[in-house]
């Protein structure tokens, strides 16, 4: 028999977490990504869940440097006060040094940059994927990493698409170097939270530029979660100084300066001083509307969608990386035995309602901060919406395995 071969659509996260475990399991494996360049998560720090540490480790990669431990978390009020603390070890990078450690993994020569899907076709026997650039390639499968704005699942499922939660997060990266020391020494060994009404802002250390753990050379992760209606003020958020629109989300160097300005604005007039102070550190801003995607089906004949491609979940449960290897591990598993069709559904069956799950309580967690609720979410806003729940929910797994 002729060694099987793997079409990835999408080289971030979940298509490299897919092509490493299948190419381990013996598989032919190809992954092809729209951008030209060096993939990069601007803005993006993520919790490194102690299942995605296995994940690695169980392929052989090195995970002894994968971020930054921290063992606690706290909260402050308005004046900056701790009014609250908990234990919670846990480990905290940037997206950059996880996808590093895949994308070495991975040969290089297999990993095709600039590479856009336009559509694929299938029969009993295989798949063929046809790219912008006239190319095709031929496969056994048809794996769809591709995201949000995934071109498999809109090819299979062109009605699932993804639905603003009613808040977004303004994001940011900020170097260790530029924190004042007295701001350093109370928060840079926790994850810290402050929660104006209706609102949350947390912050927490990751990994420096170029992967870089060495003390002093980290960056401090900034999250900012605000209630902004859909029809005015996203479509404002969204919409850059020139007058253009932009669909999803809008490029940094983009968003308007007046928005930036009202975000300075408020942080002075909300955040306690120590994030006011990191506020003001900012040079440029990410902004990230977000939302709710959870797909009907997996999988369609040969093809199969993963990853935030399926299941686009709130970031208040860190589950977006978890899920991908999960999801990427199952369908190795499943891909082992037998024909790709049976295969593909097995993996369906398995993942759809651990998917459901993690998106369902994501809309628990975040529901207080959405800018319109339904009675529904109000009763959840009173339950996951207050100090103590923030502190013990947030970026936490526990739920997936009670």
């Amino acid at each position: 028999m002729s060694q099987r071969r793997a079409l990835v659509i999408g080289g971030s996260m979940s298509g490299l977490l897919a092509a490493v475990m299948l190419k381990r399991r013996g598989w032919e494996v190809d992954v092809f990504e729209r951008v030209s360049g060096e993939l990069a998560g601007r803005g993006a720090g993520i919790v490194a869940q102690p299942e995605l540490i296995a994940r690695l480790g169980n392929l052989g990669l090195d995970t002894r440097d994968l971020g930054v431990a921290i063992t606690r978390r706290q909260m402050l009020d308005r004046e900056g006060r701790v009014t609250a603390k908990s234990a919670c070890p846990q480990v905290l990078t940037a997206w950059e040094r996880a996808y590093r450690v895949l994308r070495d993994a991975f040969a290089a020569d297999r990993y095709h940059r600039g590479r856009s899907l336009e559509a694929f076709d299938q029969n009993g026997f295989g798949v063929v994927a046809h790219f912008g650039d006239g190319h095709t390639a031929a496969g056994d499968v048809l794996i769809g990493a591709d995201g949000l704005r995934s071109t498999v699942r809109q090819q299979c499922l062109p009605a699932a698409v993804p639905l603003y939660a009613g808040y977004v997060a303004w994001r940011a990266l900020i170097p260790e170097s530029a924190l004042p020391d007295a701001i350093h020494s109370e928060l840079f060994g926790a994850m810290t939270f402050c929660m104006p009404p209706g609102e949350q802002f947390l912050g927490y250390p990751v990994a420096g530029p170029d992967n870089d753990l060495r003390p002093g050379r980290l960056r401090y992760n900034i999250v900012w979660y605000r209630p902004a209606d859909e029809t005015k003020e996203l479509s404002w958020l969204l919409t850059d100084d020139r007058g253009a629109s932009h669909a999803i989300s809008i490029p940094p160097p983009l968003i308007r300066r007046d928005a930036i300005a009202g975000m300075r604005e408020a942080a002075e007039q909300l955040l306690a001083p120590q994030f006011r102070a990191i506020v003001r550190l900012i040079e440029e801003p990410l902004l990230q509307p977000i939302y709710d995607l959870a797909t009907p089906r997996l999988a369609f004949g040969r093809a199969v969608v993963i990853g935030d491609a399926a299941f686009v979940a709130r970031p208040h449960v860190a589950a977006g990386v978890s899920k991908a290897a999960d999801d990427a591990a199952a369908l190795a598993l499943a891909l082992d035995a037998g024909d790709v069709e049976d295969a593909l559904r097995r993996f369906e069956g398995e993942r759809l309602p651990e998917n459901n799950r993690i998106i369902e309580r994501a809309r628990h967690l975040g529901a207080y901060l959405q800018a319109t609720q339904s009675a529904e979410e109000r009763t959840r806003s009173a339950r996951h919406g207050i100090p103590e729940a923030v502190l013990a929910e947030t970026a936490v797994l526990d739920f997936l395995y009670a």
